[in-house]
């Protein structure tokens, strides 16, 4: 089976995502059922951090443990990654050893060049540009709760950051709408998002009327990894982004709400909204492990029955 990376949400077709939905949702019932269950035995995973995380790590280690793979866990201190070793060189040792590399950074270029000379797939764990594994996640969690999204429409509030960009590419490959509100000066910029045109988005300056009318509002926090020095600054441009329960009221009366997390509640999120009952966030934590499951069954496997 020819490579396949995972280096952005277009990397596969609406027709591949519907499998992959369909995967996570047999992977999560067999482990819910504590059905031992080990398509990737004698599979090892290395997963790179250059930045730091929780969900990531703890999603994709404990899914290749159960699995009935293994894990090689790797980050700039204790590799040549942090050194002086180009990513090429990199890339051609560590795809020798292993079977999968999972690549949370900072720049897409870095995980592009990594993937161009990798024998072994590779995935975007997150990137300052794309978080594709995040959004499949929460396209799974609101197929759960509500099915289809086609038609729908989601409503982002918040940052044009790598949530946006990648939201906006599932919405023109999957066929629904995103409502885009940002501060001024923190736009999606779509040349980032990769779109080919502005037909599955609309932007809007309120982000109340950004949730008028949405099947699912989800937002961010303010300020991204690597963004810190800008803390304050954001502070003061996203006041009036923080998503509170006036703007659930004008969204649909069964919208979810989502949130990626870690949450900051009383900034860009309420208490009443994130621990209320349309939050679905702690399904869409625990999705990341089932569908990621299912992204590296079929990137090692293919289709697989059973």
């Amino acid at each position: 089976m020819a490579i396949r990376h995972y280096l952005q949400f277009t990397d596969f077709t609406a027709e591949e995502y519907a499998w992959l939905f369909e995967r996570a949702a047999v992977i999560k019932k067999k482990f819910k059922a504590y059905e031992k269950y080990h398509p990737l035995a004698d599979r090892t995973l290395a997963m790179i951090f250059e930045k730091a995380s929780t969900r990531t790590r703890v999603s994709f280690e404990a899914g290749m443990y159960q699995m009935g793979g293994s894990v090689v866990h790797l980050t700039t201190g204790d590799s040549q990654l942090g050194r002086a070793e180009p990513i090429e060189d990199s890339a051609r040792v560590i795809s020798r050893m292993v079977d999968l590399v999972m690549i949370r950074t900072f720049g897409q270029e870095k995980i592009e060049r990594f993937a161009a000379h990798s024998r072994v797939p590779v995935i975007n764990g997150l990137t300052n540009e794309f978080h594709p594994c995040q959004i499949l996640a929460d396209l799974f969690t609101y197929i759960e709760h509500r099915g289809s999204i086609a038609g729908k429409v989601v409503a982002w509030v918040g940052d044009g950051n790598n949530m946006a960009n990648t939201w906006l590419q599932a919405a023109e490959l999957l066929g629904f709408t995103v409502h885009v509100s940002t501060p001024s000066g923190y736009e999606v910029d779509q040349s980032v998002a990769g779109v080919r045109s502005n037909a599955s988005y609309k932007v809007f300056a309120d982000p109340m009327e950004a949730c008028r009318g949405a099947d699912l509002v989800t937002t961010d926090v303010w300020t991204s990894m690597g963004y810190e020095a800008e803390n304050e600054q954001r502070k003061k441009a996203f006041a009036d982004w923080c998503v509170d329960a006036d703007m659930m009221k004008v969204a649909k009366p069964d919208a979810l709400f989502m949130h990626c997390l870690p949450a900051h509640r009383g900034e860009e999120v309420e208490a009443e909204v994130i621990d209320g009952p349309q939050s679905v966030v702690w399904d869409e934590a625990e999705n990341r492990m089932h569908a990621q499951k299912a992204l590296m069954e079929y990137l090692l496997l293919g289709r697989v029955a059973g």
